[in-house]
């Protein structure tokens, strides 16, 4: 089964987006596009049982775009890896999602899995 995100064009690069996708049984997530990829994650800090990471809506990174920040708790993330760099919860990790590109659209498949979508040229 898959669930509809959004459009690639609707994610600029070095930008997050929050979901929750509808009508599944998933928990809320966010996508990260940088340099070319994208990436899908669980919405929850390994730090404080799933807490949340964003402030407000859609503030997954850090202000220069280049990491992925929980501020509740300053994590700091690793984009590619998920992999706590800083804070309370070093070397601990985001919870991957798997996602899909096809023909412009971006889609969650499973909870786990595959997380790195490598987009076209055409898309960048």
């Amino acid at each position: 089964m898959r669930a509809y995100l959004c459009r690639l064009d609707e994610l600029p690069d070095q930008a997050a987006r929050g979901f929750a996708p509808e009508g599944t049984s998933r928990k809320a997530m966010f996508v990260v596009r940088h340099g070319g990829r994208v990436r899908g994650w669980l919405d929850a800090c390994p730090h404080v049982d799933g807490a949340p990471l964003a402030w407000r809506k859609d503030a997954y990174l850090s202000v220069d775009g280049n990491s992925i920040v929980c501020y509740g708790h300053g994590a700091v993330f690793d984009i590619d890896t998920g992999v706590c760099t800083r804070g309370p919860c070093v070397g601990q990790a985001l919870t991957p999602v798997a996602l899909e590109c096809d023909e412009g659209a971006l889609w969650i498949t499973s909870p786990h899995g595959r997380q790195v979508t490598d987009l076209p040229r055409a898309s960048k």
